[in-house]
């Protein structure tokens, strides 16, 4: 699925196609239970089937917004942390609207699939990488945290195959599939107490009822 991004349209960056902003909680991977406010962009060509964001796939759907208009709503809250997600995010330059979020004195995190070049400064990247679309060879040196998504047992060396590519200081974590959790969730947990450098990542947020 390819993903047609205009520069001039998004003028290098000042605006942006934004799905939806929100302060919540984070809650997945390293940062997990870390009030936040979230920068979701649209436009994906990654496509997993179980994706809870689909919405976010077509960016046509949301009209480019002022960078201004978004950092004035997410500095109105008392939000220390900004998560920048989709989507993917880095389908679009990301460098004005990092710059002046470190302007206002916000650490930044990336959550990415790694399958567009880098743009922007981050303070944490988290690495999600995809089977079906893998990511850059930039990513890995970028990534703070490499969290893999489980479906089945296969996605282990999948999990050890991004690991390998990634600084020996990333955190590595397993996070199951939401609609296998359940019944994943026993062989995610033999399989880190068997090779504890992986950490397990759940989505907290869903427990919450939060988005």
């Amino acid at each position: 699925m390819a993903i047609e991004t205009d520069n001039a349209l998004f003028d290098s960056g000042r605006l942006l196609p934004l799905v939806e902003d929100f302060y919540t909680i984070q809650g997945e991977g390293y940062h997990a239970g870390k009030p936040a406010y979230f920068i979701r962009l649209g436009g994906c060509d990654v496509g997993c089937r179980w994706c809870d964001a689909k919405y976010t796939w077509n960016p046509k759907l949301y009209p480019p917004v002022d960078i201004r208009t978004i950092i004035d709503r997410a500095t109105a809250y008392p939000a220390q942390a900004i998560v920048i997600t989709g989507g993917e995010p880095l389908l679009y330059p990301l460098g004005p609207l990092t710059d002046e979020l470190h302007e206002r004195g916000l650490q930044i995190f990336l959550e990415t699939s790694g399958t567009h070049p880098f743009s922007g400064q981050f303070d944490w990247v988290c690495l999600s990488p995809k089977r079906q679309h893998a990511p850059l060879p930039e990513a890995f040196e970028w990534a703070h945290e490499l969290k893999v998504i489980v479906e089945t047992e296969e996605d282990f060396a999948w999990a050890e195959r991004n690991a390998a590519q990634v600084d020996p200081s990333c955190r590595l974590y397993l996070q199951p599939e939401w609609s296998v959790a359940e019944t994943m969730m026993p062989a995610i947990v033999e399989y880190a107490k068997a090779y504890p450098q992986w950490n397990i990542s759940i989505q907290t947020h869903k427990y919450m009822r939060i988005p």
